[in-house]
């Protein structure tokens, strides 16, 4: 028995077609067929027949179109009820849709392992299995529900197919079906990539130039899209003209790198050792050569609080992965020294220019500025951009991420490279991103990382006094760094000194500034991100202490219900200046602040005593 659903659907015995009347048996069938040897509930086969509506007497229905089945095709074909349906069983049976799914996947594998020929062969054998539109005489019902995608099967094999032929070099023969197919499909990028493809091979670099203006326009118009990676790729190499024939006849591929590209690294300098963070170091480097070797996402995120180690925890990895990224590792801050945020066209010039792109300073800078010339100028630099990347093992940190939305035209720029972000909060822009979260060091870790600036022997010589330094500085990297700094700079000076300039709580952020290391200064841009309110809700709390508490201890100073004290309370985590650490007995957050946030808020002017809305209401 050869069965056949890959255009009308049929049952041949023999070489004979069996004749099957109405669309509702063919449906019946269908059905039966594409569930691949699984049980198709009644409730599946009322609604692949009559749609949302179906008539009183469909289960009697269905059960004549069975038996109907079972006389027409005989002892071959199993049609069996089995609760909560029915099963079709044909083990001696073909099905022209499970050869074309095994064809495909024998070709795409010999696509994958570059041998093309073979590929090119199984793959023209699989898509000849079709017979035109699938399930053409069945109920709208059925063919709505499964036709889509059986043709996006059937365009994926095609794709597969042509990209085999192009890799044995023939573009000639392929520009017209190609050119047929973009007309029908004038979305699919990859068709229209591999029409550029071979017309740039034939001899018609504008014309394949002119495609991808085409394409980008209906992208742009239609969907409100720009073009993707493999679209955009192509375009970088007609425009290059890397997309020549190879040796052996064969095709270069458009993401060889192009001569002459040098490596640039721009990171700044790394630390020997980065103390008290070896596990997020092994982690990070681990991701990171996963995703430089395509088995994880490209995208990797570092947050926690400021001063708490993210640049530096970045840098360090960054310069271990030399060997995962052969084309270069690159550096770009997001922020000013002031905290503002950069603008992201200045950014994207930057790395440009780090890439060898002989950019002049107008090309950052509109001739007319306003929105949509920033818009446009963006526009201009993330397509240059892609295409200076496309198909380079590239790593690019950048550092300092505040507002999500800012990372939009660079990630965009950055398709085929792999970024490493710091932040202070999770950025719901960065989807599916590994996200690494830094808390403040431990004591022990702590005590290494100042006895690395100030010498151990110092701070044992004054157990107490070192003890209350670190309990002044709460783990947090920055702090620790400063007050090292301090005690390095004053080699005479007793560890005691510090520590009772650090012990009134008024003098400790003014102590912990030295050498253009401050941690108030640092702390200021995560408070300048939040709304007015959320400083007021901050500055009410500066005497809660750093317990872990729930909302409703916070609600009596704020003066407001349990339920909106923690709306504000979210706000703050999200701004990075106060820790969800848990939950109580009841399941209700608990929050702790850090005490060096505390200080902060305690010396910021008091706002006057105002009820502040629910951030939901605002």
């Amino acid at each position: 028995m050869d069965f056949r659903v890959l255009g009308p659907v049929e049952a041949h015995r023999g070489g004979l077609r069996i004749p099957l009347s109405g669309s509702k048996v063919h449906t019946v069938l269908a059905a039966l067929l594409l569930a691949k040897g699984r049980v198709v509930s009644d409730s599946r086969l009322n609604f692949l027949l009559w749609g949302w509506e179906p008539p009183a007497t469909s289960g009697a229905q269905i059960y004549t179109y069975m038996s109907r089945l079972r006389k027409l095709l005989g002892d071959e074909v199993c049609i069996e009820r089995r609760p909560p349906g029915y099963l079709l069983q044909a083990p001696h049976s073909a099905v022209d849709l499970l050869e074309f799914e095994r064809l495909d996947r024998l070709g795409r594998a010999a696509l994958a392992q570059g041998r093309h020929r073979e590929a090119g062969a199984l793959l023209a054998e699989a898509l000849g299995h079709w017979r035109g539109t699938a399930l053409a005489n069945v109920t709208e019902h059925l063919a709505d529900a499964e036709l889509p995608q059986l043709e996006e099967a059937r365009m994926h094999a095609l794709e597969s197919r042509i990209e085999a032929d192009l890799a044995l070099g023939r573009h000639e023969q392929l520009t017209a079906e190609l050119t047929g197919l973009v007309a029908r499909h004038p979305l699919r990028e990859k068709l229209r990539a591999q029409l550029m493809t071979a017309l740039y091979r034939g001899g018609r670099q504008s014309d394949a130039l002119q495609s991808y203006y085409e394409g980008r326009t209906l992208l742009a118009d239609q969907l409100g899209i720009d073009p993707g990676e493999a679209l955009d790729s192509t375009y970088a190499a007609v425009l290059k003209g890397i997309q020549g024939p190879g040796p052996g006849g064969a095709t270069r591929p458009a993401r060889e790198p192009a001569a002459g590209f040098a490596a640039p690294t721009t990171l700044p300098p790394d630390v020997d050792e980065l103390i008290g963070r070896d596990g997020e170091t092994r982690v990070l480097r681990t991701q990171l050569a996963e995703s430089a070797a395509g088995r994880g996402p490209r995208h990797l995120l570092i947050t926690g609080m400021a001063g708490v180690g993210k640049t530096a925890l970045a840098v360090h990895v960054a310069h271990a992965a030399p060997e995962d990224f052969p084309d270069g590792r690159l550096f770009a801050e997001l922020s000013e020294a002031d905290g503002r945020p950069r603008r992201p066209q200045d950014v994207l010039a930057r790395i440009l220019r780090d890439l060898g792109e002989p950019l002049e300073e107008t090309d950052a800078t509109p001739a007319v500025p306003g929105a949509r010339a920033d818009r446009r100028q963006c526009e201009d630099l993330v397509r240059l951009l892609r295409a200076r990347t496309t198909g380079r093992r590239l790593l690019v940190v950048l550092d300092g991420a505040a507002e999500g939305r800012l990372l939009d035209p660079l990630l965009a720029g950055l398709p085929d490279v792999v970024v490493l972000i710091t932040g202070r909060t999770r950025l719901t822009q960065v989807t599916g991103a590994r996200t690494t979260a830094l808390a403040p060091l431990g004591d022990p870790a702590a005590l290494d990382l100042l006895a690395a600036t100030t010498g151990r022997s110092r701070l044992l010589a004054e157990p107490d006094a070192t003890d209350d330094l670190l309990g002044y500085c709460g783990g947090l990297p920055l702090a620790l760094r400063i007050v090292g700094s301090r005690l390095t700079a004053r080699p005479f000076w007793p560890v005691a000194r510090l520590a009772q300039r650090m012990a009134a709580p008024g003098n400790r952020l003014r102590e912990l500034s030295h050498g253009g290391l401050d941690v108030a200064a640092a702390l200021l841009p995560s408070l300048y991100a939040l709304s007015s309110p959320a400083r007021a809700v901050l500055a009410r709390l500066a005497d809660i202490g750093t317990e872990p508490f729930p909302a409703h201890r916070a609600a009596g100073p704020l003066g407001m219900t349990e339920a909106t004290a923690e709306q504000w309370l979210e706000q703050l985590v999200d701004g990075a200046l106060l820790d969800l650490c848990g939950v109580d007995l009841r399941g209700r957050p608990l929050y702790r602040f850090h005490e060096l946030v505390l200080l902060f808020a305690a010396a910021r002017p008091a706002p006057p005593r105002t009820h502040p809305r629910s951030p939901a209401a605002r």
